[in-house]
């Protein structure tokens, strides 16, 4: 007759065949099992432990903050006739959080121009506090399309989710100036608030998608959620604060410098939204830039060729718009250098 031991917590398991004897009913043979339940029973409660501890440990984990560990352990190994290195790669891969699965994302950024990994996740909680909310009305739109018009009636703020926007400010003779560059995360619209009416051109410079927020249902939104207010006044304080600089820009640096300091912003706005900056495509024409910084289109086109000869950045060789800087440090050192000896430079 095969016996069945009792194992630990109560539940009944059969020995394996070697460890079972055949012992004849009214015999005195004892069970040679028996000395080993103890072993036995400190080795489940061990187990137990083991998994408990396990559980609490993935219950508590970050996700993303594993993930980024994970990659930093974790270089690629190169084999056979190719060069072995576990230096850290010149695209360092960035993981955020897509929201609309609540999983890890990986974006490409360079080493050249930092993610600001704050940033990114701002605009993506930014994103999902607002669909939340106000669910707003989603656009798709095209290189060329007209968000609003100058004059025209104030009713919507939008937020970008995705392409390139530029604003542009037109006078009563007809001048036109390009008075902001928008990329993703940012608002359209606010000034429209003060007169009940935009007082600028909104237009797209690449395919994108905009989220159109009406401006009475936003106010009463932020009554009872003091986070979308917040979110709201800071979008502000960034426009101003841009703006500001914008002006410092263009009243104090010489021409170069300009340009390189509007290359630099351009880079260092796609990486901070996690986006692709090596190399990176220039949605403006030249004659867009010069209207931007206050320059025209040759010396525009001067001071990037001078760029390039310097090698402080490079053009692709099938578009003249397509852009790499493969130092971020040498473009700030070239500004710098400008302001030094401005007259050389010109």
């Amino acid at each position: 007759m095969l016996r069945q031991r009792k194992l630990h917590g109560g539940s009944l398991g059969i020995q394996p065949a070697s460890a079972l004897t055949c012992v004849k009913p009214g015999s005195g043979a004892s069970d040679p099992a028996a000395p080993h339940a103890d072993s036995f029973a400190a080795a489940d409660t061990k187990r137990s432990r083991n998994v408990t501890e396990g559980i609490q440990s993935i219950g508590t984990a970050d996700p993303v903050a594993a993930e980024n560990k994970k990659r930093t352990k974790e270089q690629p190994t190169k084999k056979d006739n190719k060069m072995h290195s576990t230096a850290i790669p010149d695209v360092v891969p960035f993981v955020g959080r897509n929201t609309s699965t609540n999983t890890p994302r990986t974006v490409t950024a360079t080493t050249s121009f930092k993610t600001d990994g704050d940033r990114v996740r701002n605009i993506a909680a930014t994103l999902e506090l607002l669909h939340i909310t106000l669910a707003p009305h989603r656009r798709v739109v095209h290189t060329g399309d007209v968000i609003y018009e100058s004059g025209s009636r104030f009713k919507t703020l939008y937020i970008l989710n995705s392409g390139f926007f530029k604003i542009v400010n037109q006078a009563a003779d007809g001048r036109e100036q390009v008075v902001g560059l928008k990329f993703r995360g940012d608002w359209l619209g606010f000034d429209g608030i003060a007169c009940g009416r935009y007082t600028c051109d909104a237009i797209a410079m690449d395919t994108g998608e905009l989220w159109a927020v009406p401006y009475d249902a936003l106010m009463a939104a932020c009554a009872g959620q003091p986070a979308l207010l917040t979110v709201l006044h800071e979008a502000m304080s960034r426009e101003i604060a841009h703006d500001r600089d914008s002006l410092m820009s263009v009243c104090t640096l010489p021409a170069d410098a300009r340009v390189a300091e509007f290359l630099r912003y351009w880079a260092e706005s796609l990486a901070n939204r996690g986006l692709r900056t090596d190399p990176f495509t220039l949605r403006m024409t030249r004659a867009e830039i010069g209207n931007y910084l206050g320059l025209t289109l040759e010396t525009v086109s001067r001071a990037l060729s001078k760029l390039a000869r310097d090698k402080v950045i490079a053009f692709n060789e099938k578009s003249r718009r397509d852009v790499n800087i493969p130092d971020a440090a040498a473009l700030s050192a070239f500004v710098q250098r400008c302001l030094v000896s401005p007259s050389v430079l010109q």
